[in-house]
């Protein structure tokens, strides 16, 4: 966000019970996200400890953090876009009319939807090629892939659902263009 004096707040429904549910699974993956993390530095505090204190080896820790870090990254991207927390420069949206600051928002919202899209077909091809092969990871701990890969489409997937809610919002006025107030 930027360091303007304008609050940008989470993503308005403003009633509708479909981007009300919406809103629901984008917070829901933030919490699923949150404990991802939880989980991710709780076992390298495991990992420190056997490696460090009792001599061990360890075999999936590092790799299954990686997985942890990935996957709480693709499912905070719903959260984080209710939450209007992507970056965000609005000097030009601030010095433009009211009509110009909706047409530029709603031709922003729609890149950024066609480029999320392009992002999900492509991890969905990803997912589902490992899926289809039996791909593991040649590590010594060899999980399938297909499980660390399904963060990809589902995480894209619900952002560009969120994404279109807040267009649909835009465009149907319970939302202002960019979260800004008519200044």
């Amino acid at each position: 966000m930027s360091g303007s004096a304008h609050a940008i707040t989470a993503a308005r429904h403003g009633g509708n019970p479909i981007l009300r549910v919406i809103g629901w699974i984008s917070q829901l993956c933030g919490i699923i996200a949150a404990l991802m993390i939880v989980a991710a530095v709780l076992i390298v505090c495991q990992m420190i400890f056997i490696r460090f204190v009792l001599n061990g080896s360890t075999i999936w820790h590092t790799e299954g953090v990686t997985y942890l870090m990935i996957g709480a990254t693709m499912l905070g991207l719903p959260y984080v876009q209710y939450l209007r927390g992507h970056v965000n420069v609005d000097l030009l949206p601030l010095m433009l009319p009211k009509a110009a600051r909706k047409l530029l928002a709603g031709l922003v919202m729609a890149l950024t939807i066609a480029v999320v899209g392009a992002m999900l077909w492509h991890g969905y091809h990803f997912w589902h090629e490992a899926w289809d092969w039996g791909e593991t990871s040649n590590t010594p701990w060899n999980p399938k892939l297909w499980v660390p890969y399904l963060a990809l489409p589902i995480g894209f997937g619900l952002y560009a659902l969120q994404l279109a809610a807040d267009l649909y919002a835009m465009t149907s006025g319970i939302d202002k263009p960019f979260g800004l107030e008519d200044v």
